[in-house]
């Protein structure tokens, strides 16, 4: 039953081919459950002090779905953890986006450094073969990846990149321009 407007939303799993996300996750539910065991809480009590269900206590503990932000800073608290927890906040909302789409705003960050400096790059008939080489072998992405951060991680792109810096990066991947 749920409890504090908690549901069974998908996109809260964990994709389990992802062996850094699967791992954020175990050791996080890992740290919850022994701080939680050494107050001497049952999951069911446990639950009602941070306002979500015990489906859901043992769901985060067993490493099988990202708690929320919400959740860590409640249980930092109740668990008299002094911010330990609430502090893996920075690593697990990494984990709520796919590894193809956590890859690409490394690519675009990368990308947005390149273009800090291009106005150092050497253009035109001085550049060595060697020189040209580092800035074209930037690994090209699919176009549907580009599609999936376009329509569904617009947070992460912005993060990275302002929005006409996001719209020619795309466009230059996708050969448009």
């Amino acid at each position: 039953m749920p409890v504090n407007g908690e549901t069974d939303e998908p996109g809260w799993e964990v994709d389990p081919d992802d062996e850094w996300g699967v791992a954020v996750l175990a050791t996080v539910g890992r740290q919850l459950k022994l701080r939680r065991e050494a107050l001497g809480l049952r999951a069911g009590d446990f639950g009602i002090a941070v306002g979500y269900g015990e489906d859901l206590v043992y769901k985060v503990e067993g490493g099988k779905r990202i708690p929320r932000r919400e959740y860590l800073e409640k249980a930092d608290q109740v668990l008299e953890a002094g911010g330990l927890l609430a502090a893996t906040w920075e690593d697990v909302k990494k984990v709520r986006y796919p590894k193809q789409v956590r890859d690409l705003a490394k690519l675009e960050s990368r990308a947005v450094e390149s273009l800090s400096y291009g106005i150092h790059n050497v253009h035109g008939l001085l550049q060595t073969e060697e020189y040209a080489d580092e800035f074209d072998n930037r690994p090209v992405t699919e176009p549907r990846h580009v599609r999936i951060l376009e329509l569904r991680y617009g947070i992460i792109r912005s993060e990275a990149l302002t929005a006409r810096e996001s719209t020619a990066f795309i466009e230059k991947l996708l050969g448009e321009t």
